[in-house]
């Protein structure tokens, strides 16, 4: 096994995530299997209670594991599956241990940070490294290690410990480490010292980096990549410059460009590495697609498309990273240039326009001019009544929407009240003590604990069936356009839509609205959608983390080219089978023959 250690400097936020994928991007254009591993310093045992404003989103893998959100640029870049073992933290490790130690595995001996956590992080490493994440099913050759947080930080000193000691249990040429720090501009001028500080510090703390991976806001002048070599220890060919791009999708190109893979080569001695020649192939053509792609992210001659977001945690963008990529990816297959419109759902109700009547006008401004909204997931009732009137206005007006889990939730309550004539209806999340039952377009899922916070939600991936009769479906033509396959995506939710409801929703719209998509029992909605409308869809599962660069995820795909009036188009291209992948799911996302 050959690892890739991403550590980060000088501060935190610096792009290792990016880096590390991109670093695994171009491994696999050479034709070896990578995987991936996060370590997270903190003491959760998961992300999974992480305030979204505060962490960023909540990333969901296949198996249900709510992960730290730089998973998802490893999913999105290496088109793998990982599991929740592939993102580490503190609190994961030191649970293990405690559990052994409560077993008795230790036998009486004193447990300690230094054997007893180092070597269970290390243990973790090797055994998490070897399983087999992308359709070859086999064993990988290069696992890529991101260390989070800053190295100095007193949280991470065990990781660092046990990662020096894993470079040793490695073996020489089986070990790698990118460091990444900040080149700051001072007026005008670009400083090397805080790099240089860094890299002493790492070193002193044991680990030993084979490249620094300096990110700046332009390119480094040559002095300025001479001075960091030589104060560094560190051949200047060892200096990767990472500027600022149009789009984080054309940095493996820029890393490409600097002769990283001759690099990674040389020092990892992967060129004794057998390789498949088909995986060869296979990586070729992803990369001229990737380079295809990427190479008129940049140019002016895309017209825009203009995507209104309505949620309620809008002011930390990475709470919907996800859903940013998923839109991202869309747009660049339908060839616009993605303006996403940040609107709080706050400001679209009534008290904000008795209290800021110019928020409010501005914000009804952009949703009414916006060629699509997006109403993402979310929880607790805050909010909740701008994304219902979101929604409304989406429906009657015949703008393109796409409602994700809250985002459905909302739009089947805005149905209930003005198409069903169910005065009050709401959700048993946000409705007041007392409010009564039958009120209820949305309830608590039975089988869920109300009590237990971590961990305790409907998670991961699950299959949801087309209904017959809905071969109108423009997201079921999206999808294959067929019924007897299932559609695999991904959950994370704890309220369903009132099943006693569905058929008087269903009937006040005459068959305009209905739910076209069931779990497998066919009692749990997953899908809804409107029949006369341009795209009006809602969707229970969370599509935006089965998303990749160059297979973007249908539902959104749908809301992009509805928005940029090249549905059908888009539609008639994936049933023929063509459009660069987007055909070839499999199972990563998508649908699969139900009895497989």
């Amino acid at each position: 096994m050959k690892y890739v250690l991403v550590s980060g400097g000088v501060i935190s936020g610096v792009g290792k995530g990016i880096i590390a994928s991109s670093t695994g991007l171009l491994l696999k254009t050479i034709g070896l299997k990578v995987s991936s591993i996060k370590i997270d310093p903190y003491l959760n045992v998961d992300a999974g209670t992480m305030n979204p404003k505060e962490h960023g989103e909540v990333f969901v893998l296949n198996d249900g594991g709510e992960v730290d959100l730089d998973l998802g640029n490893y999913e999105r870049y290496l088109n793998v599956t990982l599991t929740s073992e592939n993102n580490i933290t503190t609190g994961k490790i030191y649970k293990h241990v405690i559990e052994r130690e409560r077993h008795g595995d230790y036998l009486g001996r004193t447990v300690q940070v230094v054997p007893h956590i180092t070597d269970a992080i290390q243990d973790w490493v090797e055994r998490v490294a070897k399983v087999p994440v992308d359709d070859t099913g086999e064993e990988p050759d290069v696992c890529i290690i991101e260390l989070g947080g800053t190295v100095g930080d007193i949280e991470s000193m065990p990781f660092v410990e046990a990662l020096t000691q894993l470079r040793r249990r490695a073996g020489r040429n089986n070990f790698l480490q990118i460091h990444v720090s900040y080149i700051p501009i001072i007026h005008g001028e670009q400083k090397t010292k805080p790099t240089q500080q860094a890299i002493r510090g790492v070193r002193s703390a044991g680990l030993l980096p084979d490249l620094i991976a300096c990110r700046c806001e332009r390119p480094l002048e040559p002095s300025t990549v001479e001075k960091i070599a030589h104060f560094c220890q560190v051949d200047v060919e060892q200096v990767v410059v990472v500027r600022d791009m149009p789009s984080i999708y054309q940095v493996p190109v820029l890393l490409e460009d600097q002769g990283l893979v001759p690099l990674l080569k040389d020092i990892l001695h992967l060129d004794g590495v057998k390789l498949d020649p088909a995986l060869v192939t296979k990586g070729a053509r992803i990369w001229a697609q990737w380079q295809s792609l990427t190479a008129t992210l940049d140019e002016h001659k895309f017209h825009n498309v203009d995507i209104a977001l309505v949620g309620k945690y809008t002011e930390f963008h990475d709470s919907y990273l996800s859903v940013i990529k998923a839109l991202e990816h869309s747009a660049m297959r339908c060839r616009r240039r993605l303006n996403l419109v940040w609107i709080d759902s706050e400001a679209l109700e009534a008290p904000t326009r008795d209290r800021d009547p110019a928020r409010y006008y501005k914000a009804w401004h952009d949703v009414s001019t916006a060629h699509g909204i997006l109403v993402p997931g979310g929880f607790g009732a805050r909010g909740t009544e701008g994304m219902i009137a979101a929604a409304r206005w989406a429906r009657e007006k015949g703008a393109p929407y796409l409602g994700v889990c809250l985002g459905m939730q909302v739009a089947v309550i805005e149905a209930a009240r003005h198409l069903a004539g169910l005065e009050g209806a709401t959700s048993e999340e946000f409705a007041p003590a007392g409010s009564p039952p039958e009120r209820h377009a949305v309830v608590f899922m039975p089988e869920i604990d109300k009590l237990a916070m971590g961990g305790t939600m409907r998670l991961g991936r699950r299959a949801t069936r087309f209904q017959p009769g809905s071969e109108w479906s423009r997201l079921r033509a999206l999808y294959g356009g067929t019924a007897t396959h299932a559609v695999l995506e991904r959950h994370r939710h704890r309220y369903e839509i009132n099943p006693e409801l569905v058929a008087r929703l269903e009937a006040a719209a005459d068959g305009a609205l209905a739910f076209v998509g069931r779990d497998e029992s066919g009692a749990r909605m997953e899908v809804v959608e409107l029949r006369h409308h341009p795209y009006f869809v809602g969707v229970q599962f969370h599509p935006e983390y089965l998303s990749r660069v160059l297979d973007p995820s249908r539902p959104y795909l749908g809301l992009v080219a509805a928005a940029s009036g090249c549905l059908e188009a888009v539609t008639r291209e994936v049933v023929e089978g063509v459009g660069g992948g987007l055909a070839a799911r499999g199972m990563v996302n998508g649908v699969v023959d139900g009895s497989t």
